[in-house]
């Protein structure tokens, strides 16, 4: 439905309140703009909640995704305020799989 060609993730949580206007000045703010066909990815401080905000090249998406139990796992690079995944590795992440273990083709590189 909405085309997706790369999934841009932020390390440092967000207030999870965060509308839509507030979602994208934070993309503007860590990735510099909010560029078309673009998934930019936030989590809470406890990492049970997750906002995905999309640019599809003509309007703004956001949607929001909580766990009741258990946490996402997210990223933690020091010095870093974001990184790149594979769509691979977003649909582990929803799932709340070890996404940091699927290698670009979707292979298993590390146990």
């Amino acid at each position: 439905m909405i085309r997706i060609d790369a999934v841009w993730l932020a390390i440092d949580p967000m207030d999870m309140r965060a509308g839509t206007d507030t979602a994208l000045a934070r993309v503007v703010q860590v990735f510099g703009a909010a560029h078309p066909h673009t998934a930019y990815l936030f989590a809470n401080r406890r990492a049970n909640r997750m906002k995905v905000l999309v640019h599809d090249g003509i309007g703004i998406w956001l949607a929001a995704r909580r766990l009741h139990q258990g946490r996402f796992v997210w990223a933690s690079s020091p010095g870093a305020r974001q990184l790149t995944i594979s769509r691979a590795q977003l649909d582990a992440l929803v799932l709340g799989l070890p996404w940091q273990r699927i290698g670009a083709e979707g292979i298993i590189t590390v146990v």
